[in-house]
Parts: C-alpha cells; sequence; structure tokens
C-alpha cells in the first residue's frame, strides 16, 4: 500500500500549499478530508495483513 500513502502524503502537501496561499476555498476541506480517508483506508489494509 505505499501507492495509497504517496497519493495520501500528496493531497496532504497540496492541502498545505492551498492553505498557506489561501486558495481553493472548500476544496482545501475536500482534499483534507480525502487524505485521512486514505490513510485510515492504508492502516486498516496494513493491520489486516499483518494480523
Amino acid at each position: 500500500m505505499n501507492f495509497l500513502r504517496f497519493v495520501g502524503a500528496f493531497i496532504l502537501l497540496t492541502w498545505l500549499i492551498m492553505l498557506l496561499l489561501s486558495l481553493g476555498g472548500a476544496f482545501i476541506n475536500i482534499l483534507l478530508i480525502l487524505a485521512v480517508v486514505i490513510f485510515i483506508a492504508d492502516a486498516f489494509t496494513t493491520y489486516k495483513r499483518k494480523g
């Protein structure tokens, strides 16, 4: 699931840049929620593989 971590990190980085530059409005919050969902999904799939 390295790809999911990469996508999540990319979304978080994009969110942070947009937040610092005050761009995007509601799109910033959508990116943050999407990144959190990706990281949670990755955590659950990693946990299932180990357990």
